[in-house]
């Protein structure tokens, strides 16, 4: 067993989202995206609705399809996972959408400091720095995350919202 599944028996998972959640990658995480796909059904029990890409094109460009997701993910309150190699030209894309907070869950203490703080509604992943385990791992404690809604992380993201 992988130490990042051993790493779930420690959290709490008490509260984990139900609403809608959407998922798009480029060719460079196009492995990740299928495999988290499998997760979220199988393991967590969860619907995800795959934004794309079907098939794996390699030269296909990452805003064709994480763009529609931060459109459908502000549009329905919902949370958004987007994967490229890297993580952040995908999290450049999609914050350039009114009403997007993403960050790059590049390990699970990341994860529940973006939601608890940030109130992120996309999850970015690196698919060239994080094994399945891992990149299962990060979303999980993503998910089971809310946000803390302490005034701090209220005010401050009151003055974000100002600038859309």
């Amino acid at each position: 067993m992988a130490a990042y599944h051993i790493l779930w028996m420690f959290y709490d998972f008490s509260y984990m989202y139900t609403g809608p959640l959407f998922i798009a990658s480029d060719h460079g995480g196009y492995q990740l995206k299928k495999r988290l796909v499998r997760f979220m059904k199988n393991e967590l029990n969860r619907e995800i609705t795959d934004l794309g890409p079907h098939e794996y094109v390699e030269t296909d460009d990452y805003p064709d399809y994480v763009i529609p997701l931060a459109k459908k993910v502000a549009e329905t309150n919902g949370r958004g996972i987007v994967i490229c190699r890297n993580g952040v030209g995908v999290c450049v894309a999609v914050n350039k959408v009114a009403g997007i907070r993403c960050g790059i869950g590049y390990n699970i203490a990341s994860a529940e400091s973006m939601m608890k703080d940030d109130n992120t509604n996309v999850l970015s992943l690196a698919a060239d720095h994080l094994s399945d385990d891992h990149a299962m791992a990060v979303v999980k404690k993503w998910l089971a995350t809310e946000f803390s809604s302490a005034e701090r992380h209220v005010r401050r993201l009151e003055k974000i919202h100002a600038l859309e």
